[in-house]
């Protein structure tokens, strides 16, 4: 008990000594270690001397002594977990690079058994990983002994844990940090089918990080679509945290390249067919599409061997060039946004030939018309950079503004390359099966980004039954469940832009009714935008020089400047042709004057082509014509066909004017208050022609909604 006391009194006095007369302490000190070689306290008080004094070879010393003789000792314990953290951390202050330092000057054995005796205080999974990983990194000799289980009990964790997401920090860790060291180490020798279950969960991983979807206010448990925990957003640019991972951690730089390089190693690894460089993604699917030649002639382990290649392969090429197409079309989907795309944009028919396809000579028309309002110059027809149609050769044509969508190039490029992945994985019954394996475990199917792919590359495939089907499905999901409110803001936006591709998808199959539904609840809630009376010469010659055939398609931006117009001609298109058959149907052939004024003059032979069957037929009925009909030249035309030279032909164009005509007839058939009445309605439609012709369409649009789709078959 004595020798206790005096034990305690050394170190007191020590103490009392540090701050006045460091020497004197550590003479104090060394005498108390020499008397009493087996007290800690002494020990750990000598630490603590050269660790404030933060001399690094003294402490490492005295650290050593103590992890030596005293193991069982919390307080050695506890430094040595704070060393240990300082050695995990990225941190750059000057005590975290001493407890860096102090590390250091440890013999390399006492480092490697200090570390693994570490891991066995961690009870936590992700405290435990990180410091076995802190050891592989270290002593790369260990990885043979711990790589794999350290593997293991990462993947373990996302299942013990119920983790719903691939992009969680167990992962990460797995991916990221644990994965290279065994891939790349080759000592290791790993079974195949080992390398290629690491190399699926390493893509499932980071296609989950770079599609994961925008994230709420409020930290969330992630979900299947790759969405992440714990969101950090900042203004400009949007940044995300990893659940249980610091938001640096979190970064994971060009996630693509980090994907390929991987797979460059484990197909190396596999024995796979090709040259053992890095290769591009594009590269790598023609190696893969030169495989599949072969495939008919192979069997047993070749055969099995080569399907993984090609279908891995040709998987990731998919989903990373499905990735870069939807995020130009729909950035608003993934948490990183593309900046070369305004987006979102939608694949629907071209429909450039609205006016082409029911162009006359103008020799061959019967009817003297008034007016010519095409002057030569503009019936030239000249090229434009305006525009550019990709697939020309192959396939179907898609039309883009290039002007509009700066990256124009690459994202159609994205679309065929993605396309092509998916035709490969399609073409052999066991590469078909491999694959939906993966799409299987991967849970593709709630991918709502994958699903506009697919829903795009099919329409462009001409599938456009299975299209409305899975528009059906989409449009399902984006409705508001009973008692929400009703969607805005983006939610509207892809509500809006699921419905025009649905009436692209009806007007492609001849279900115009459905069609025009669809598309007038799309103009309900848009804002018409300013019109712009006059187009200049160099719109003109490219509507006229880009008259292409009826299949074509085009990526159409979302916004009201385009859906109005696209809508209207569309609703054009629906009803020209039973405007112009031989039946008597004044209803479509007054709608369809009332929309041949958006993008005049560009329609003016088609409503040449509409006078002339009005004065074959001698007359026409359409009582909402002084609503709609804004158009100077158009009034110009019907206001010459009630003369003698124009054929006196009976219009009634005004509400209720055949029920006047029926008890007031005089002998040329028409009253004298009737053509008075007329006269005076079209001078006051005279003083409308500058109305905004888009805000006179939508007020059609809405007004006219029932008797529009009543009218169709």
């Amino acid at each position: 008990m004595s020798a206790q006391k005096d034990c305690e009194f050394l170190v007191k006095r020590a103490r009392d000594l540090v701050s006045d007369d460091p020497c004197a302490a550590k003479a104090w000190l060394i005498t108390a270690r020499t008397l009493y070689p087996a007290d800690f306290n002494i020990q750990y008080e000598m630490y603590t001397i050269e660790r404030n004094a933060e001399k690094t070879a003294s402490a490492g010393r005295l650290l050593y002594d103590m992890f030596i003789n005293f193991p069982e000792q919390p307080i050695v314990w506890r430094e040595i977990s704070v060393i240990t953290a300082a050695l995990r951390s990225d941190s750059q202050d000057k005590h975290t690079l001493f407890l860096r330092g102090l590390f250091e000057t440890l013999p390399a054995r006492v480092q490697c058994e200090m570390l693994l005796k570490a891991t066995e205080q961690c009870f936590n999974t992700l405290e435990k990983a990180e410091m076995l990983l802190l050891l592989l990194k270290r002593f790369p000799e260990s990885v043979v002994q711990h790589g794999v289980n350290l593997g293991e009990s990462l993947l373990e964790a996302e299942v013990s844990e119920h983790v719903e997401t691939p992009v969680n920090c167990f992962r990460k860790l797995f991916v990221c940090d644990v994965l290279p060291l065994i891939i790349n180490n080759m000592d290791m020798r790993l079974p195949t089918s080992l390398m290629q279950k690491y190399m699926l969960k390493a893509a499932e991983f980071y296609i989950g990080y770079v599609t994961r979807g925008p994230s709420p206010d409020a930290p969330i448990q992630g979900t299947q679509d790759g969405s992440l925990k714990s969101p950090s957003v900042s203004r400009g640019s949007q940044r995300y945290v990893i659940d249980g991972l610091s938001e640096k951690s979190s970064v994971v730089s060009e996630p693509w390249e980090r994907l390929l390089d991987i797979l460059s190693v484990v197909g190396a690894r596999c024995e796979w067919q090709g040259d053992k460089g890095q290769r591009s993604y594009v590269d790598m699917l023609h190696r893969v599409k030169e495989l599949c030649r072969y495939l008919p002639g192979l069997e047993g382990e070749t055969l099995s061997r080569c399907c993984s290649q090609v279908v891995i392969c040709a998987a990731l090429v998919l989903f990373r060039s499905a990735f870069l197409y939807v995020s130009a079309v729909q950035p608003a989907l993934f948490q990183v946004v593309n900046g070369m795309s305004s987006g979102p944009w939608i694949l629907v028919e071209d429909l450039s030939s609205v006016y082409s396809d029911l162009e006359v000579e103008r020799g061959a028309l019967k009817h003297v018309h008034k007016k010519r309002k095409l002057a030569d110059g503009r019936e030239k027809t000249m090229s434009s950079d305006d525009e550019e149609i990709l697939g020309k050769g192959r396939g179907r044509h898609i039309v883009v503004s290039k002007t509009e969508m700066p990256g124009w190039s690459d994202t159609l490029e994205s679309f065929r390359t993605a396309r092509e992945s998916w035709d490969l994985l399609h073409a052999h019954e066991g590469l078909e099966t491999e694959f939906k394996k993966i799409c299987a475990a991967w849970k593709t199917e709630s991918w709502m980004w994958f699903r506009i792919f697919l829903t795009d590359m099919i329409i462009y495939q001409g599938q456009y039954r299975k299209a409305l089907s899975s528009l059906h499905q989409m449009a399902a999901v984006q409705q508001p469940q009973p008692g929400q409110q009703s969607p805005s803001g983006q939610a509207s936006l892809e509500h809006q832009r699921t419905l025009i591709q649905q009436a692209s998808c009806h007007y492609a199959l001849g279900e115009y009714r459905l069609a025009c539904d669809k598309l007038l609840d799309v103009v309900i809630g848009l804002v018409p935008p300013n019109y712009e009376q006059t187009k200049s010469s160099e719109d003109l010659c490219r509507l006229k020089a880009k008259s292409r055939k009826g299949n074509d398609l085009r990526l159409l931006p979302c916004t009201s400047k385009a859906i109005l117009p696209f809508c209207l001609q569309l609703m054009l298109s629906c009803f020209k042709l039973r405007a112009f058959a031989e039946n008597h149907d004044d209803l479509s052939l007054g709608h369809v004057i009332v929309l041949l004024q958006y993008d005049w003059p560009q329609g003016e032979s088609l409503f040449l082509k509409a006078v002339d069957k009005i004065c074959q037929q001698g007359s026409l009925q359409y009582e909402n014509f002084f609503n709609y009909v804004t158009n100077i030249d158009m009034l110009e035309e019907f206001a010459y066909l009630r003369t003698p030279e124009g054929g006196r032909i009976q219009l009634e164009l005004l509400p209720n004017q055949g029920m006047l005509i029926k008890h007031h007839t005089v002998t040329r058939g028409i009253t004298k208050g009737v053509k008075e009445d007329f006269r005076l309605a079209m001078e006051r439609q005279v003083s409308r022609c500058g109305e905004n012709l888009l805000n006179v369409l939508h007020r059609f649009c809405i007004n006219e909604k029932i008797i529009i789709i009543q009218s169709l078959p």
